[in-house]
């Protein structure tokens, strides 16, 4: 894969799991990463893992201040993405809909939905400017169907898939806006569903090999598209 130097990468939830994955495959591939998460101390691992011009800063996608300082920050220092990645998300606990609590609901709405919206709105006019980048939303299996005790998940999922759409729709010539089921992957969101089970599917690592191609072969023909990774976007 040819490196990239000057292009840069934003991935949301980047401590751990499919987002730490892909900032690792994304580094090796010679992209630029810039990264947020909420855990302090998985962030300054991070930075001595990668060093510059790589960044990783804390950052709580619910917060909009929070979201547009970032931005600013990075259009500052790095440019305009070339990838904004949303990852961030929570997953219920496993129960019935009305077992759950409204602040467990709110609280998903809040980063799985909000929050992917909050970094489109302060990244997003960056790369409308710049008049180029993939916007690459992440969905999930249960964004295209459901399964019971996961509905708030799912809600969001499948909301995921139609703010996608509609984003597609609005975004000028040159960018392309994609809704991404990963897969199935061995995630601490999974475990928390399928318990051990969750270990005969890949783990992140195994999992980005194929992924971080695949979302590098992404370009605005894809605007629109509802796509699952595999061996490369159609």
């Amino acid at each position: 894969m040819q490196k990239n130097p000057h292009q840069l990468a934003v991935i949301t939830g980047v401590t751990r799991g499919l987002g730490q994955a892909l900032a690792e495959g994304l580094a090796q591939a010679g992209w630029t990463v810039a990264g947020c998460g909420r855990t302090a101390d998985r962030l300054r691992q991070l930075r001595l893992q990668f060093g510059p011009p790589h960044s990783f800063e804390q950052v709580d996608v619910r917060h909009g201040q929070a979201v547009r300082d970032w931005a600013e920050k990075i259009s500052a220092s790095l440019g305009p993405p070339h990838l904004l990645i949303n990852n961030a998300a929570l997953i219920n606990r496993q129960a019935p809909l009305w077992e759950i609590e409204p602040e467990e609901f709110s609280e998903l709405v809040d980063v799985n939905l909000k929050g992917t919206a909050c970094t489109i709105r302060y990244f997003g006019p960056l790369m409308v400017q710049a008049r180029r980048g993939i916007i690459v939303n992440f969905s999930s299996g249960w964004g295209r169907s459901t399964d019971a005790g996961v509905a708030p998940y799912c809600a969001t999922k499948w909301a995921i898939e139609g703010l996608t759409q509609a984003l597609a729709q609005e975004l000028p010539d040159g960018l392309a806006a994609v809704a991404l089921n990963p897969g199935i992957i061995d995630t601490p969101m999974l475990r928390s569903c399928f318990g051990a089970s969750a270990g005969n599917y890949p783990s992140p690592a195994a999992w980005a090999v194929q992924a971080v191609p695949f979302i590098l072969g992404l370009t605005a023909k894809h605007n629109g598209q509802a796509l699952t990774v595999g061996p490369s976007p159609p």
